[in-house]
């Protein structure tokens, strides 16, 4: 009796029929589930690049049919949509198999060990891992920190330092076809990689984590046309290489529990994190991570934990029973994530965040709203801020009750958040209630402020007109007439105490 045999999508995604057929591991006669074909053709339709793969590992089987190297047969009737949605289908392949008397192939243990149970003949076949460099490597050197690839587009690649880096054309315009090709050779890697995993699959977006190279396929209708971006860091660091003063060393090393490295996209940021996980590992800490992608550089001692289930309050939760002496959170964006980071540290976690931001304060400006003004500094006491791989500046955070800048009035005395440079322990800003609304102060510009208006106050004695305050200069709009009434020894007396020169405009 010659034997038939019954793929179900797990070995169809993959490619691994069609190379069975080819080096006759199996025989010709290939019956394929109806539900495989409609599992495959949701999957592509909702943008996921594993019914893509399917789908063509499926055409493939057709051209081997008209070259005689298989016989196809279709059976079973066509899946219900909630049959897809609840999962069923894997049941539905096995009715097929039970029906023809076929030997069901399959790389899923569970569809497997079902399979056996209720008496169906199973081949199984263990991930092929694959010991050789993926083709996409191709695209990388040394200094390579990016590849951009998109249809109709010529391959670039970003390479240099962090914020020094230069965009450089490797290649000719790749048509759709060309990038397609590249996508696919990358899904059917990852299947059969252990080094390899996908990090997220959405309508339209794919993302896989192969060792330390980020990989994004994106497609219409999210993008407009078929992209591939893959990202690494180039270098991986020890906290002694970053230039910081031993003040900023030490203060790592023994009083910051919550820190946010802050910066601009590609500067270094998540490069100064691993560094960070690193010292703290090598001080004796249990050192955990936060990040989806996981793709901060680090060694296997320290875990990385993924959105459990898509959400990261679910990790969170399986981190405080885990209970480490300091997680890595990459990277803390909306305000869902900096939730997560105060309670993790209110729960005395002591945390390191990383943030998006184009200025030091920027980042702890998006605290605000997100966060309890009281609670700010016992959530971030440290904020580095990092551009072109270098601390660029350093802020520490602390809360005290006093009258904030600008305001004189000792009845107006509140808690006000401290935000002081690090290294010379100068004010800089300040947060505060003012009414209703939370203030993040410029104590620079409230000074000036307030100077501006004592001098404002002092001339209005004298000129009814307008009076503006421009650096060392003080205009004052006036008529002829008041001017005269001024006599020029008490404008000079005038200039010597406010330290301002005063020139009078008439109107």
């Amino acid at each position: 009796m010659v034997r038939s045999y019954v793929p179900d999508t797990s070995v169809v995604v993959d490619g691994r029929i069609s190379d069975l057929i080819e080096r006759k591991k199996i025989g010709k006669d290939l019956i394929i589930p109806m539900a495989v074909v409609a599992e495959l053709e949701y999957q592509a339709n909702t943008g996921r690049e594993t019914g893509f793969a399917g789908l063509k590992e499926l055409q493939k089987l057709e051209s081997m049919q008209k070259k005689e190297k298989v016989n196809i047969k279709f059976s079973g009737e066509l899946p219900k949509f909630e049959d897809i949605e609840l999962r069923r289908i894997d049941s539905i392949i096995r009715e097929v198999a039970m029906k023809e008397k076929a030997t069901l192939i399959t790389s899923d243990r569970v569809q497997a060990e079902v399979a056996k149970a209720i008496g169906i003949d199973i081949m199984f076949i263990e991930q092929e891992i694959k010991k050789v460099p993926p083709d996409f490597i191709k695209f990388f050197d040394d200094i390579t920190t990016s590849v951009h690839i998109k249809e109709d587009c010529p391959v670039l690649a970003k390479r240099g330092k962090p914020g020094n880096a230069k965009l450089v054309q490797l290649t000719k315009k790749l048509s759709y076809t060309d990038v397609e090709s590249i996508a696919n050779n990358i899904i059917e890697f990852t299947k059969r990689s252990r080094d390899a995993f996908i990090e997220l699959s959405r309508k339209g977006a794919l993302v896989i984590q192969y060792k330390n190279i980020r990989i994004t396929i994106t497609r219409p209708p999210f993008s407009d046309g078929l992209e591939i971006t893959m990202v690494r860091p180039i270098r991986k660091t020890k906290l002694e290489e970053w230039k910081m003063s031993s003040k900023l060393f030490k203060r790592l090393e023994s009083k910051a529990e919550g820190v946010l490295i802050a910066g601009p996209p590609g500067h270094g940021k998540s490069t100064l994190a691993s560094a960070i996980a690193e010292f703290y590992k090598g001080k004796g800490k249990i050192v955990k991570t936060m990040e989806s992608p996981r793709d901060l550089q680090v060694s296997n001692d320290i875990t990385q934990y993924t959105a459990l289930e898509g959400e990261f309050e679910k990790t969170a939760d399986i981190l405080l029973l885990v209970r480490p002496d300091y997680t890595i959170y990459d990277e803390v964006r909306k305000t869902e994530d900096f939730q997560i980071f105060a309670d993790m540290r209110l729960a005395g976690v002591g945390m390191v965040g990383v943030v998006h931001a184009s200025k030091a304060v920027d980042a702890i400006h998006r605290m605000i709203g997100r966060i309890e003004i009281g609670l700010i500094p016992q959530v971030v006491d440290t904020v580095i801020f990092v551009r072109n791989a270098e601390i660029e500046k350093t802020y520490s955070l602390d809360s005290t009750v006093k009258v904030p800048v600008g305001m004189k009035d000792e009845d107006l005395a509140r808690p006000v958040v401290e935000i002081k440079n690090f290294e010379t322990n100068t004010l800089e800003y300040e947060i505060y209630t003012f009414g209703e609304q939370t203030v993040l102060s410029d104590v620079n510009k409230a000074r000036k402020m307030r100077k501006n208006g004592r001098i404002e106050k002092t001339l209005s004695k004298y000129f009814s007109g307008e009076i503006e305050v421009k650096g060392n200069k003080v205009l004052v709009h006036t008529t002829p007439n008041e001017a005269k009434s001024i006599p020029i020894k008490k404008i000079r007396r005038l200039e010597k105490k406010l330290r301002k020169r005063i020139e009078v405009l008439f109107e």
